[in-house]
């Protein structure tokens, strides 16, 4: 079955008929008629113009575009007459450049071929031969002067460039061209580097120097040039030989019309980017957009559009005069009706003459109950009455206050309102009074406001006045009080004398001068008057003499009132809390001795054993002595010797001696700088006694180069000690065999939280810590042990957190069975302390 196919055709196009025009204009206002009047001839003249403009736009952009081909086909030829002139001379060095390799050609017969090329080819400027140790065989022409005469030195190669050349043309083996750079009043020139390669090894180079003039002259056509402003130039643009237009940007900024110059630049092959042929196109005339008819449609069609607007401007104006005047009439109508402030007109008699809305709506009284007029008006109160025609009495006679005055006005219903009235003249244009006008304001609600501030300004200085602390304020650099509470007052009566000695004992900068410099800036400059925060306050705990007190004084900055900057101290009595603080210390510093005294006890029967060797000893020693001196059996190198070892030994009983009683004496907490060191091996040599009755191993490791740190060491010992007893103390309860009895002590340089620290870590293989054990593990009075106080562990965890610390501990695990227990302490270090951490070698077992 033939298919048809249905083809819908395009909708005519629908266009205004005579009488839809004619509808369209009857429905337009008569504005809008005489606005379409005037811009539509305009309309018609700007088309018209802009179709010439186009019209000869598009003629000069096809001018330009066939000038624009015809310049780049003419410097397309003049590129390949040159790269054809490049490349024959190029073929020549290169042969020349086979039979010197080839040893074909010896130094005077390189002299004569070069010569001969130089007189041949106006543009080969010179020729040099060097060998592979950049000696110059044989040259012609080189050099700074282009003399022409034969040389023969070496320092063909002492400019930088052709150095340069040398030794890229000897890494690549290639033939290379190189555009030197020249100074100032050299000609340019280019140079073509042609590698030497004699059996396959490098041999030297045969450079050839171009002169870009000597190019150009002979190698552009004259036709061209005669066309053209041709030129050479670099890879930067700048000009090596020819002619060149000046740029006409300039010209054509200020002449939009001036032509453009038809350019076109390319390459030179085979040098490269390096050299670069441009060729500007000659301009002799304006062409087409300069021509009389383009200038003459311009003109009429700039005056027609001039007459139109102008006619359609002076039409505008008048219209716009009439819309003014009626909009500045509702404008000022609306403006009156929308005031919250109600206005009232009197004329020189007393009688009203306006009210605009706010005031009706105010007195509830229409506008023709009240214009018209006269005292006393309805809207008095009957009780006011008398006061408030006295009143508009002195107003008539010009007495008026600048600040108004506060009346109470009765609405219509009766109620009753506070108001301010201003009374001013009302002067007509001609500045001559006619009346007098008032405002009026409802100033109920600020009235109210006003109590309730000033009830609550009575309920703040209530409460500061009942505070248990001392508040006063005083500006920066004044003896002025602003304000004081009661109990400032007390202490130091109602001068700022007590405030600036708060001020000064505290430590708080109170003066406004800038002692760094003889000038008198302040050195709060910069510091907001308006928002000052609330934060950054500066405290500190001082004693007053006269009061007999201890006070811990805050101060803050705050912008007063009246917008000065003030500072406020709050001083606060804790005489209370200082006498229980100091209490607290002495009950503590009895405790650690008390503590170290128990240690002791506990550890009795080891120092006692521990003693007992060198003692036995020393007898020993005695004892064999006298036996022998009574026999005469001993010689006195002998004896000396006997006596020697009797005193090492009893200088070994003396130091523990005076070990234990440093450890155990009752002393005031001092910190000092004081070395990680010597404080293990002082805790060490105590707790190895200990050890030593458990049958515990003790390996321990300190750090190299660790710095001082700022602590007590007999509370830092009494830690250490603590820990390796309780150490040991588990590992003999978890009954471990003799090769697993082990302490290790570790002190090593760590970083907690970002600063640092010097971390002690005392690690046993006893049982571990049960998890109840572990809840309550620094609880006072709570102890594992059968005859334990229960305040070791809690006394060491206060003594690490009062040198700033931390103390810590844990379970070691085995998988999943306990093979030991860690407790960590940490203390940090001052500013300027500086750690170097090494990592540790393996512990060293220090036996008893």
């Amino acid at each position: 079955m033939p298919l048809h196919k249905v083809i819908s055709l395009p909708k005519p196009i629908a266009l205004p008929s005579v009488d839809g025009a004619r509808r369209w204009w009857h429905r337009l206002t008569p504005h809008r008629q005489d606005r379409v009047a005037m811009l539509a001839p305009l309309a018609a003249v700007l088309l018209f113009f802009a179709a010439i403009v186009s019209a000869l736009g598009y003629l000069r952009v096809e001018e330009m575009d066939r000038e624009q081909e015809a310049v780049q086909r003419d410097v397309e030829y003049t590129q390949q007459r040159l790269r054809l002139r490049l490349l024959e001379r190029q073929e020549q060095i290169m042969r020349i450049a086979r039979e010197i390799s080839n040893r074909e050609l010896d130094l005077d017969d390189f002299r004569q071929r070069a010569a001969a090329m130089l007189d041949q080819y106006p543009e080969v400027q010179g020729m040099a031969w060097v060998d592979d140790k950049q000696r110059t065989r044989a040259s012609l022409g080189m050099g700074g002067n282009f003399s022409g005469s034969l040389q023969s030195s070496n320092d063909v190669l002492s400019f930088g460039a052709r150095e340069a050349g040398y030794t890229l043309t000897r890494e690549v083996n290639q033939p290379l061209y190189i555009q030197p750079p020249r100074a100032k009043d050299e000609a340019p020139m280019l140079q073509m580097f042609v590698p030497l390669n004699e059996r396959g090894r490098f041999s030297g180079v045969l450079l050839t120097e171009y002169s870009v003039d000597g190019l150009y002259r002979y190698g552009v056509p004259s036709e061209v040039s005669a066309r053209y402003a041709v030129s050479l130039q670099d890879a930067n643009g700048k000009l090596l030989a020819g002619t060149s237009i000046p740029d006409r940007k300039l010209v054509g900024r200020v002449m939009p019309w001036s032509n453009p110059a038809n350019e076109y630049a390319m390459p030179v092959s085979p040098v490269g980017a390096g050299l670069v042929i441009r060729a500007q196109a000659y301009r002799a005339s304006l062409g087409v957009i300069g021509s009389g008819l383009f200038w003459l449609v311009s003109a009429l069609s700039v005056m027609t559009a001039w007459m139109l607007i102008a006619n359609w401007r002076h039409t505008r104006r008048r219209v716009q005069a009439q819309q003014a005047l009626m909009s500045e009439t509702n404008f000022r109508r609306a403006m009156e009706n929308s005031m919250l402030t109600g206005m009232r007109a009197m004329d020189l008699q007393g009688r009203i003459t306006y009210v605009n809305a706010a005031f009706c709506q105010m007195t509830g009284w229409s506008e023709s109950d009240l214009v018209g007029r006269t005292a006393p008006f309805p809207y008095w109160p009957d009780s006011d009455r008398d006061n408030l025609a006295s009143r508009l009495e002195e107003e008539m006679h010009g007495n008026t206050t600048p600040g108004g005055i506060q009346v109470r006005v009765k609405r219509r219903d009766n109620t009753l309102f506070d108001a301010r009235l201003y009374v001013s003249p009302l002067i007509d244009a001609m500045g001559t009074q006619t009346g007098w006008v008032t405002s009026m304001t409802d100033i109920t609600e600020p009235n109210r406001v006003r109590e309730q501030l000033s009830a609550s300004h009575q309920r703040f200085t209530t409460v500061l006045e009942a505070l248990d602390a001392s508040i006063s304020v005083a500006p920066l650099g004044s003896d002025e009080l602003l304000f004081a509470n009661k109990l400032y007052r007390q202490w130091f009566g109602v001068q700022a004398g007590g405030h600036l000695q708060l001020v000064a004992e505290a430590g708080v900068p109170m003066n406004t001068t800038n002692d760094e410099a003889s000038d008198s800036v302040d050195s709060f400059a910069g510091l907001p008057t308006t928002a000052l925060p609330d934060s950054d306050s500066e405290s500190a705990e001082i004693f007053i003499t006269a009061l007999g007190k201890w006070l811990e004084v805050r101060t803050r900055y705050l912008s007063w009132v009246d917008g000065r900057l003030a500072q406020m101290v709050i001083a606060t009595d804790i005489t209370t809390r200082r006498l229980a603080e100091e209490q607290a210390a002495i009950q503590a510093e009895r405790a650690q001795t008390s503590s170290r005294l128990i240690t002791m006890g506990e550890m009795a029967s080891s120092v006692a054993h521990e003693l007992n060797q060198p003692l036995t000893a020393i007898n020993n020693y005695c004892n064999g002595m006298v036996s022998r001196i009574k026999e005469k059996q001993i010689s006195e190198e002998d004896l000396l010797g006997a006596l020697e070892k009797t005193a090492k030994q009893a200088q070994r009983a003396g130091q523990i001696i005076q070990r234990i009683r440093s450890f155990v004496k009752r002393s005031e907490p001092n910190r000092t700088p004081s070395e990680v060191a010597i404080m293990v091996a002082e805790a060490v040599e105590l707790a190895e006694i200990e050890l030593r009755r458990f049958n515990v191993r003790l390996n321990h490791y300190v750090a190299a180069r660790l710095p001082m740190v700022m602590v007590d060491p007999i509370l830092i010992e009494q830690v250490l000690v603590n820990l390796l007893r309780n150490a040991a103390e588990s590992i003999d309860s978890a009954l471990r065999q003799t090769a697993d009895r082990i302490v290790e002590l570790r002190v090593l340089p760590r970083h907690i939280d970002n600063k640092p620290v010097i971390e002690f870590s005392v690690q046993d293989t006893g049982k571990g810590l049960a998890p109840e054990v572990m809840a309550r593990l620094y609880e006072a009075f709570y102890s594992t042990k059968a005859d334990g106080m229960g305040i070791g562990l809690s006394l060491c965890r206060s003594i690490v957190e009062s040198h700033l610390g931390r103390m810590t501990a844990e379970n070691i695990y085995n998988g999943t069975e306990v093979s030991g227990c860690r407790f960590s302490f940490w203390v940090p270090l001052t500013e300027g302390s500086a750690l170097t951490y090494a990592e540790p070698p393996a512990p060293q077992p220090n036996l008893g």
